[in-house]
């Protein structure tokens, strides 16, 4: 008879340094110290959040993976091994939740492939917060990722995002890195359309937390200081 496999859970964790129990439900704090075995961004986050959760957690008894852009592609698939031995495994970012923006897709697409069930649990997606707190179109709304880097490119872009929030009544959502997030924020006062709605999603859930919308005519007139603080930028041609 063939071994059932072990779940893979997709464990959500904070945005940022603040209490965990404010942003976390239960069931991570009643999951988390039944697993030794984990998939992780970080491991050095990764142990530093499961402490938090669970402070007698013997920490020399967990095994990691990590997958990161050292990841050596080959052995990526012999992540899963523990969950194809029977072993339930846990899947965390390094912040928010896994599979979203997040290299852990990857690992989530083999499980699949591999007949291993995939569990997520409940827990803070910045993207999906700046989509609730936006006031913009939460029916029909895009996640760009990273805008190109080139200033003639990004610029190019912006426009043709703008032009399919008008065509196709979209909100265009983005992140950047946090300390070019100013540079990004001037090229869109200068780019975008007067009236185009620009939200502003900066430090969620955290104590310094910063989430606006207004036309871009007015940004104009208050420029927040984003830099190096996580933010999300979203905008759409009109409101919902």
């Amino acid at each position: 008879m063939e071994k059932p496999t072990g779940t893979l859970y997709l464990i959500p964790v904070t945005l940022g340094d603040l209490n965990v129990r404010a942003v976390l439900p239960q069931a991570v704090f009643t999951l988390v110290p039944t697993l030794s075995h984990y998939i992780v961004e970080n491991i050095k986050t990764a142990r530093k959040f499961i402490k938090a959760i669970n402070p007698e957690t013997v920490q020399a008894a967990l095994h990691f993976s990590e997958i990161s852009k050292h990841a050596d592609p080959l052995e990526i698939p012999s992540f899963l091994d523990p969950c194809l031995a029977g072993h339930p495994m846990g899947l965390m970012s390094e912040a928010g939740v896994p599979g979203v923006a997040d290299p852990g897709a990857e690992i989530i697409a083999l499980a699949h492939k591999k007949g291993i069930y995939v569990k997520p649990l409940v827990g803070p997606s910045s993207i999906l917060m700046a989509v609730m707190s936006s006031g913009l179109n939460g029916q029909n709304f895009a996640f760009n990722g990273y805008l190109p880097m080139e200033n003639a490119e990004r610029r190019k872009q912006i426009k043709e995002l703008e032009q399919r929030s008008e065509r196709e009544r979209q909100s265009q959502l983005f992140i950047e890195t946090p300390y070019r997030n100013d540079k990004l924020f001037e090229e869109l006062l200068n780019t975008l359309h007067n009236d185009t709605q620009l939200s502003i999603s900066c430090d969620i859930s955290l104590d310094t937390e910063f989430i606006k919308t207004m036309p871009v005519a007015l940004w104009k007139k208050q420029v927040p200081q984003l830099h190096k603080r996580p933010t999300i930028f979203m905008f759409s041609k009109e409101g919902f």
